[in-house]
């Protein structure tokens, strides 16, 4: 009862306040009038900041929201530089710049890419090895940039694909310039080749300057000199449509080409070396001694470049580095080969720097050589004939007396056989532009204790004075140190590129570096050359036969290398099988009185090849204007 009490007086009170508060209309103004300016602060609040957002976009920001605008309808593309032409001396060219068109697909524009490919395959023809460097692509580049999904496309692939074009958003066909190598392997010793560019490659590089570059230098010149033949990489701003698809160009920055290379090569005598060599493992590197400029450096067997400019198949790879005859080794700069009786006119020149013995000193061979107080027997070549009988240092050089210089040798010791040897550029690089090359061998005392963990025998010094043990020399090396004698004592430093064409068409000239010139009186050198000018102008010469009697002057020598010992037994080439037979070397150059041309030749297992093939290049020099190939017209 009390509590129905207590809630009928609470409803009458709030009843009361109710009819109070609707009776008071000033106090029912004064709470709208309350309510009214809070919400109006409230919306002008809003305005205001509303207003400020704007001017913060249209005035303040204009520019960046502008180009970003932009970019939704127009797209800023590198464009590739043409890279650098390479000539001959005589204007052949000998790497140019071929159009081809590739598919390619730029992977933001994709929604869905392998089954974009999946399509694509059902128009054209695209290899694992496509997809794989697809891919590879993919993860160096990113997805904003075109990548080459099939490259050198026929025109067949162009028609099938333009038919279907409409089905693809963000595949188109791009056009761009690739490397050839029109005399393919003649040339690949020197010039090297171009190829893909790989993530390691990008690193050493300005990664802006490389945008649209699909290709870097691998190897040789190509390799040497990338940044000269490379160029400066161009822009061009193109409205493209929703698929991808290029409308017009809007603005455009011409890339700058690459420097054109002209280099000293002779490709008349290149190519007469390659041929002179077919059929044989070895290398030639003809030099001019009055400057140091190559002429012709062509290693045996060669190559075709071409294929690894697109990337070398697996297979024809795998054919290439399993080969016995090791295409891919370039010997002309990387092969190390004993030095044999090519040694010995430097030798002799040693002999005369250090007054070791005097110009008329002589021995008497009778076919062999024997330590004082030693027993072991060091055979001339000539030991089963009886020796040469009287030997001074003319005759020496002349018939390639082993007795004799096994003597110079063991008086003059290693060490200053050694130094005589580096004056020459042996045991160090020559630091031709063309790079890759190794630096040969003259061992000392301390290399053997470090390498052999053996002492320097008397042994070892007496083999050196013919050119066999330890010793070892690259025919770049042979070809630089014949020039050295040609010039009687002056070298130059070898060098390849004549001069460079830059972009607004002025040349850049590569001035032939002298060396320290080697001292000796003009008596002694005559003495060195008139003998090497009997190997082949004398009856007991050994190259008279195995070179023959020229119109022009030679000087000569020659060298055979043993690559398999027979411990005393009396084995000759004959019973040996071809890969365990002597190299054959020979060294020469032409005219005597005024040398053009200095010449090293190697044969591996060749036994006596090596005059024969010297002959062939060295008719090929003397006749270069029956044999020119005409200069390639400008591209």
């Amino acid at each position: 009862m009390a509590q129905c009490l207590k809630n009928i007086y609470y409803q009458w009170v709030t009843m009361s306040t109710i009819k109070e508060l609707v009776k008071n209309h000033t106090a029912e103004k004064a709470l709208f009038q309350q309510r009214f300016w809070v919400i109006s602060g409230i919306m002008a609040l809003f305005i205001l900041t509303l207003i400020a957002r704007l001017i913060f976009l249209q005035i303040i920001e204009h520019k960046r929201y502008t180009t970003l605008s932009n970019a939704n309808q127009f797209t800023l593309l590198p464009i590739a530089p043409p890279r650098g032409l390479i000539y001959d001396r005589h204007g052949v060219l000998l790497a140019i710049n071929n159009p081809i068109f590739n598919l390619t697909l730029t992977p933001n524009k994709v929604k869905n890419i392998s089954a974009t490919i999946v399509d694509l395959q059902t128009v054209l023809t695209i290899t694992n090895d496509d997809l794989a460097y697809f891919y590879k692509q993919l993860k160096q580049n990113g997805r904003f940039n075109p990548l080459i999904l099939k490259a050198k496309l026929s025109a067949d692939d162009m028609a099938h694909f333009y038919v279907n074009q409409y089905r693809f958003n963000g595949v188109r066909i791009d056009a761009e310039l690739v490397r050839y190598y029109p005399l393919g392997d003649s040339f690949v010793s020197a010039l090297g080749y171009v190829g893909r560019i790989n993530v390691e490659e990008l690193k050493k590089v300005d990664p802006q300057n490389y945008l649209g570059s699909n290709y870097i230098g691998k190897l040789g010149i190509e390799k040497f000199y990338e940044k000269e033949l490379h160029g400066t990489v161009g822009y061009q701003q193109v409205e493209t449509d929703a698929n991808g698809q290029i409308v017009r160009v809007l603005q455009r920055k011409a890339p700058i080409s690459g420097h054109d290379l002209h280099l000293s090569l002779d490709s008349t005598l290149q190519l007469a070396a390659a041929n002179a060599l077919a059929g044989e493992r070895g290398a030639v590197v003809a030099i001019d001694p009055k400057t140091g400029r190559i002429l012709a450096l062509v290693s045996a067997p060669g190559y075709d470049p071409n294929p690894f400019v697109f990337g070398i198949s697996t297979n024809e790879y795998t054919q290439l580095r399993n080969s016995p005859d090791h295409p891919l080794y370039n010997r002309a700069i990387r092969g190390q080969y004993p030095f044999a009786s090519t040694i010995k006119p430097f030798s002799a020149v040693a002999a005369l720097y250090y007054n070791a013995v005097t110009p008329d000193w002589a021995v008497f061979d009778n076919g062999f050589y024997t330590l004082p107080n030693g027993s072991h027997t060091y055979r001339c070549w000539r030991w089963k004939r009886g020796g040469h009988g009287r030997v001074s240092m003319s005759r020496a050089i002349t018939v390639s007396c082993d007795t004799y210089f096994y003597q110079v040798a063991s008086i003059l010791g290693i060490t200053r056989l050694g130094n005589v040897l580096k004056l020459f550029g042996y045991g160090e690089k020559t630091g031709l532009d063309v790079g890759e090359e190794l630096s040969g061998l003259v061992p000392t005392p301390e290399w053997k204790l470090k390498t052999k963990g053996q002492p320097w025998y008397l042994g070892d010094t007496i083999v050196a004075g013919i050119g066999q043990g330890y010793l070892l020399t690259t025919p770049l090396q042979m070809a630089h140190s014949l020039a050295g004698i040609a010039m009687r004592g002056q070298l130059y430093k070898p060098a390849i590129v004549d001069y460079q064409t830059l972009a607004n068409g002025d040349k850049m000239m590569m001035q032939s570096v002298a060396l320290a010139p080697i001292q000796l009186s003009p008596d002694n050198w005559n003495l060195v050359i008139d003998a090497m000018h009997n190997v082949i102008a004398s009856g007991e010469g050994t190259a008279r036969y195995s070179f023959g009697v020229t119109p022009y002057s030679v000087a000569a020598k020659t060298g055979t290398g043993q690559v398999f010992s027979t411990f005393g037994k009396e084995i000759d080439n004959k019973g040996k099988p071809k890969h365990l037979q002597d190299n054959s070397s020979f060294i020469a150059f032409a005219p005597v009185d005024n040398p053009k041309i200095a010449l090293a030749v190697v044969i591996e297992n060749g036994i006596h090849a090596a005059p024969a093939i010297a002959r062939q290049i060295m008719d090929a020099f003397f006749n270069e204007a029956e044999n020119a190939i005409p200069p390639t017209p400008a591209p």
